[in-house]
């Protein structure tokens, strides 16, 4: 049985939000995400999903596009996103009970995956504005917008703890954690989030939200400090799943 992730499916079905604009890679994604999956993960796999699910804003808006997600092959966990509005993190019991059997959702809590517990939470990172000179070099930052992101970090972190502290209730002692948001921002070469992941060693983070050539060397990639960090936004990998293990 094997893990894959894969982020930001920016599905429209009943919105009719396209995707085109943001580059020729989101040209007809539905079918590219459904043809590699398709291929690559087996019915017993788990699948990851790393958030910005779908475009529509309450849960009605979102029915067709989580079915494709059900459609997909292997055990669909789902992670919030920044666009997942239908998703109100103090309803995901709700949403697990309605979805039963057919998706699971991660937030508060923990899946397993073998021996290890899979945790997560949306994450959070300040994105700026960042003020630059002619060079393109950052001068300074909004300020006010930086403080409105500690507190939201701070609220992200209380989550992921409540997962850390869940699974480690059951006895897991590996962990495999799951972000939307990138774990650091282009400022910062550590965080709240990776000072986490250290204090716990986990073996891998996961995370997607950079779009873009010029957004992908946004945050940590590769080996750092032991940690093994993917980014799996759905343009970066060009909607081929990444095995994790």
């Amino acid at each position: 049985m094997a893990l894959y992730a894969l982020g930001d499916f920016h599905l429209s079905f009943q919105t009719n939000k396209s995707m085109n604009k943001f580059g020729s890679v989101w040209r007809k994604h539905e079918q590219k995400i459904e043809k590699y999956c398709s291929r690559l993960i087996r019915p017993e796999d788990t699948f990851v999903i790393t958030g910005d699910h779908s475009w529509g804003r309450k849960l009605e808006e979102c029915r067709e596009d989580l079915a494709f997600i059900e459609r997909l092959p292997g055990r669909k966990i789902l992670l919030r996103g920044n666009h997942d509005m239908f998703w109100d993190a103090k309803k995901t019991e709700q949403l697990n009970a309605e979805y039963a059997g057919r998706l699971l959702f991660l937030q508060n809590n923990y899946y397993a995956y073998e021996d290890y517990a899979l945790v997560g939470t949306k994450g959070y990172t300040f994105e700026g504005p960042f003020y630059l000179d002619g060079r393109g070099r950052i001068l300074g930052w909004d300020e006010k917008k930086e403080e409105h992101a500690k507190k939201l970090i701070a609220r992200e972190l209380e989550r992921l703890q409540i997962s850390f502290d869940a699974a480690i209730a059951d006895g897991y002692q590996k962990f495999i954690l799951f972000l939307h948001y990138p774990p650091t921002n282009i400022l910062e070469t550590e965080s709240a989030f990776t000072e986490i992941a250290e204090r716990y060693r986990v073996e891998h983070v996961i995370y997607s939200h950079c779009h873009g050539e010029s957004r992908f060397g946004d945050s940590i990639r590769g080996l750092n400090n032991g940690i093994e960090y993917h980014l799996v936004s759905g343009d970066y990998l060009r909607f081929r799943p990444e095995r994790i293990i």
